[in-house]
């Protein structure tokens, strides 16, 4: 891991810029979507009083109740805390765009919203990023202190891996995170070997998929003769975008591609986030927090108006467009 060589004061100037924005986004259009959908994860005792009409008498607390001579009831209060940990992919597939973004831009302004709501919510955010290693890890905490160093770290830490190892940082996610919490892993999801790492993952949390697209990988690009470099490997392959053939399998890989990570996902019961670099996170975000707050149960698929096939429900996908 590095750190980008940015004056203190630009870097400081980004993060204000960063928060305005996302305060507003979070104050106005996620707060209450975020709270209505992680209600924390059950609840705690918070003290004994006197029975009053109308209490349930199956909160009456009996052995209290036999030392004072008269009924008293158990008080219990949400245990709202919850722990949210943004894992972000900063490979060299996932720092990519051809629209006004980069794909891992577009995954630094998500995390950026995401930990503003956790702390508006009084609940511990923390940050890993990796590629083929763990690039830099943030244990959770809670606080507006916190979250503005943790939008720092996204702004400066530049990765020095360009491949991608889920399992690198699935191993780190583990040991930082005892208890159960809410994971989103936002990645483009073009590495072999993730079943695996995922499936470990989810068995312990709650995972969100936030898968990170770009136009111009779905659709290849007619331009005739051109050399493209593999941004993870470096790999250099020369090919004519124009011809049939080519564009056929170009669009049958994407296809086949897209069809695993749907059943992949499935089968893992992972909800999905599709974020585009043309489209933005906003309209995404706010589906999912709705279509899932709708269906508590079963896996929920969020993306931009039409990019979500009618396959998905295949699969237990609920499909929710952005709006």
């Amino acid at each position: 891991m590095s750190v980008l060589a940015i004056a203190p004061a630009e870097v400081l100037r980004q993060v204000r810029r960063i928060e305005v924005r996302t305060r507003r986004l979070v104050d106005s259009r996620f707060a209450g979507e975020y709270r209505s959908l992680f209600k924390g994860q059950g609840m705690e005792f918070a003290e004994v009083r006197e029975y009053q009409a109308g209490d349930e008498v199956r909160s009456i607390d009996w052995n209290v109740s036999a030392r004072m001579g008269r009924p008293f009831v158990k008080r219990y209060v949400e245990e709202r805390e919850l722990t949210i940990m943004l894992a972000l992919d900063l490979s060299g597939s996932a720092r990519f765009g051809t629209r006004a973004r980069f794909k891992h831009d577009l995954a630094i302004e998500l995390a950026g919203v995401l930990s503003m709501a956790a702390v508006r919510n009084n609940d511990r955010v923390g940050l890993l990023l990796f590629s083929d290693r763990v690039e830099h890890a943030l244990p959770a905490r809670k606080g507006r202190k916190h979250a503005l160093r943790l939008i720092r770290d996204l702004l400066t830490v530049q990765p020095e891996g360009r491949g991608t190892s889920m399992g690198a940082a699935v191993d780190r996610l583990m040991r930082l995170l005892p208890h159960r919490s809410v994971v989103f892993l936002a990645s483009d999801f073009l590495s072999d070997d993730v079943e695996k790492p995922l499936a470990r993952l989810a068995q312990k949390h709650d995972v969100i998929a936030v898968t990170l697209e770009d136009p111009s990988e779905r659709v290849l690009p007619d331009i005739g003769p051109a050399r493209l470099e593999d941004p993870e490997t470096g790999a250099v392959l020369e090919v004519d975008t124009s011809h049939p053939a080519v564009r056929r399998a170009f669009a049958a890989r994407v296809a086949a591609e897209e069809e695993a990570r749907r059943k992949l996902f499935a089968r893992l019961g992972l909800d999905e986030i599709i974020v585009h670099t043309e489209h933005g996170y906003v309209d995404a975000l706010l589906a999912f927090f709705r279509a899932r707050a709708r269906r508590p149960h079963g896996a929920v698929r969020t993306g931009p108006r039409g990019t979500l096939g009618d396959a998905a429900a295949q699969y237990g996908w609920v499909p929710e467009m952005g709006r």
